[in-house]
């Protein structure tokens, strides 16, 4: 039996998306046109649409579609925008169908050869920098796919000095079983506030883990 992609999708918008508020039309109609299966190994595309991340390489997960909708809809995304999606191939593909000048940044291996694959008939660009390295260039929106222990200084830091007035950057800080979606904001005048938006539970990004501490 063939899966119905299509109609897998718009449940997905039905019945984790909408229902758990978020009721930005652009992110959804984006959400429902975007493949998430072009992401999942062969075999197990049935994955693609569940309430449930997905592993598309060892180690490298897309977020549950329930929290990467709530992230996209808190960083409010428009069409002409800049967009740097850090280890997020799949909110890299839905910004690209929304209209905003993607780039993804993934390290060499697996993670970004799936990505390259699923992306190749998408207009994304390709960061070859190393996941927390600064952020080069006045982008609008910066999204993580993952949670992150602490978000890196040298990101608040490329935000406050060389993102675009208004440019915010959303990420799951997460330090223990529940981590919190935080929405990093540049004003006017180069100071970044942050503001939490909502609880969510994802895998940790490769290398963004606690620090372990040396003790006698």
């Amino acid at each position: 039996m063939t899966l119905d992609f299509t109609a897998a999708r718009l449940n997905m918008i039905d019945s984790q998306v909408r229902t758990n508020d978020v009721p930005d039309l652009g992110v959804q109609d984006a959400m429902a046109a975007a493949p998430r299966e072009r992401f999942c190994p062969t075999g197990r595309e049935f994955l693609a649409y569940a309430d449930a991340e997905v592993e598309y390489a060892p180690g490298w997960f897309l977020m549950k579609p329930r929290d990467i909708a709530k992230l996209l809809q808190a960083l409010g995304p428009k069409a002409g925008e800049r967009a740097l999606c850090i280890a997020a191939p799949y909110a890299a593909m839905v910004l690209a169908g929304m209209g905003l000048e993607v780039t993804l940044r993934l390290p060499a291996g697996p993670a970004r050869d799936v990505a390259a694959t699923a992306l190749s008939s998408v207009s994304v660009a390709t960061d070859m920098s190393e996941i927390g390295a600064p952020i080069s260039g006045a982008f609008d929106l910066v999204v993580v796919e993952g949670a992150v222990d602490k978000t890196p200084q040298a990101w608040l830091d490329s935000l406050s000095t060389s993102g675009a007035p208004g440019a915010r950057l959303g990420v799951i800080e997460r330090r223990g079983p529940v981590g919190k979606a935080r929405v990093y904001l540049r004003s006017e005048t180069g100071t970044v506030g942050a503001r939490e938006v909502f609880d969510a539970t994802p895998p940790l990004v490769q290398g963004f883990g606690p620090v372990a501490a040396f003790t006698f």
